[in-house]
Order: structure tokens, then sequence, then C-alpha cells
């Protein structure tokens, strides 16, 4: 069995449902895992999703902020969300699904991107930020319990040199400072996840998620930064199979300043 899963902060999914609807009906992934949806649970457009195939649907919203979803054609269980700093937002949400004879608990998340000044003493943007990723490291990919784990979404932080198009200059920039690529490195260890594009690709090759509505020509300026993550629990990687960021989706109508990451799996 081929699993294909997708994640893509679409920044409003009812502005920019043309582009999700392109992207299912040209891409066609199993699941597709969307974050800064902004918009309430029942503003969310289940009836022209669920008209491509999509019926099963997990969403956790917020009005105008935020927001989280799971748009998927295998049958979604186990549901649940964290209220992660206590804050009230909705930036998390959890389902378990089966593939391939496993059972797999897939969690999305939009981690707060932090504000633009790197100082939790003066930017309480910035502490809310450090605080959710210090929160999620007692998520551990294995729980003990034989269901494997896919963590995904805009998690706002681009923790190698060449995530970001320059190391040097991004290093006092909110996504790339050392506390913030240290804390998710820690992360990343403490969980026991494995980061899935920087497990297939070289330290030294640059992969970006991300680039600035600013930029009048995005692509020629190519200043990216890799913010968008899959990673799995280490009994998932032999079933990694490959991954794509679909840059193109960049330059679509109306765009997202993220683009769709897919990856596959084979079981």
């Amino acid at each position: 069995m081929q699993l294909k899963i997708t994640t893509w902060n679409i920044n409003s999914v009812r502005l920019r449902l043309p582009i999700v609807e392109r992207f299912l009906k040209e891409h066609a992934p199993d699941i597709l895992c969307l974050q800064e949806i902004k918009c309430l649970n029942d503003q969310f457009p289940y009836k022209p999703l669920r008209e491509l195939g999509y019926e099963h649907i997990a969403v956790h919203g917020q009005k105008g902020y935020h927001g989280v979803a799971i748009v998927s054609r295998l049958p979604l269980g186990e549901g649940f969300s964290t209220d992660y700093c206590a804050m009230g937002d909705t930036r998390h949400i959890a389902a378990v699904f089966d593939a391939g004879g496993r059972r797999i608990r897939l969690h999305n998340f939009y981690v707060p991107a932090g504000g633009d000044e790197p100082d939790p003493e003066i930017n309480p943007k910035f502490r809310h930020k450090l605080d959710f990723l210090e929160e999620m490291k007692v998520l551990k990919a294995d729980a003990g319990d034989g269901v494997g784990s896919i963590l995904v979404g805009d998690l706002n932080i681009a923790p190698m040199e060449n995530d970001v198009w320059s190391h040097k200059q991004l290093l006092k920039i909110v996504s790339h400072t050392p506390v913030e690529t240290d804390g998710m490195m820690d992360l990343i260890a403490k969980g026991g996840w494995v980061d899935l594009m920087r497990h297939v690709t070289p330290a030294d090759e640059k992969l970006y998620t991300w680039w600035s509505y600013r930029a009048k020509d995005w692509q020629a300026a190519n200043r990216g930064r890799r913010l968008d993550h899959i990673w799995t629990s280490a009994d998932l990687v032999s079933a990694f199979d490959r991954f794509e960021i679909l840059s193109e989706a960049r330059g679509w109508e109306k765009p997202s300043d993220h683009v769709p990451v897919t990856a596959w799996f084979k079981f």
C-alpha cells in the first residue's frame, strides 16, 4: 500500500479554496493537513472537499486566526487537540488512522510565528513561541502503545543552516535564531522524532517551503525558509519513500506564502 500525506499552511482556507481544490485534483494525497485555516469549525468548506472524495474531515478552528484541519480519504478516529500554553488558540489537532496494516497517530501543528523581535523579555509573542516549543518536548513519537506517529505542520522554525537562504544574515531573525533552532533539535531528540526531509537530503542542500509576500519576485529572489515539516517515529522511517516540495504552488493565483509538502510511504 502507498500512503501520501501533505502538509500546507493555506493562510485562509475559504479565501484559497480554489487552489486547495486544484491541488487535490492534480495531486490527490490520501491525507491533507492544513494550518492557518482562519475560520470556525462550521465555516470550514466541508461540502466541496467531500465532493472531491475527502469524506473524513477533522477541524479545530478559530475565528479569523490560526486553526488546523485534517482532510482525508481514509477514516479518522480517536481525534483530539491539545491547548498548548493554555492560550485557547487552535494550533494542534490529532487523529489515528489505519494504513498498510499499521495504526498511525497523526499530529498537525501550527506553531506560533513569534513576532519580529527575538527577545522574550520584550516580545510576549516570542516568549509564547519558546514556551510552546518547551511544552511540545513532552510529546513522544513512540507513545509505547504500538501506534506509529507522524507529525506535520508549519512549525515556524528553519532549524538547519541550509533551511534558510542565508544562515549568517538570518541568525538574528525570528525562525532561525539559535534559541529556536537549538530548541527544535532538542524537541526532535527528546521526542524520538525523525525529520524525514533532512533524513534523505544532504545537509549542504537548500530546502525551502516558504517565500515571503514582501518579495516583488519571490522566484527570482529565492529567499526562502523551510518552515514546514514532516517528522515520524523511528518505526515508520523504513516505510518512507520520498518527499516533494511543490514550489510551483507559490506562483498559483492568490497563493499562500507556504507551499504543499508531501511525503510518500510504502507499506
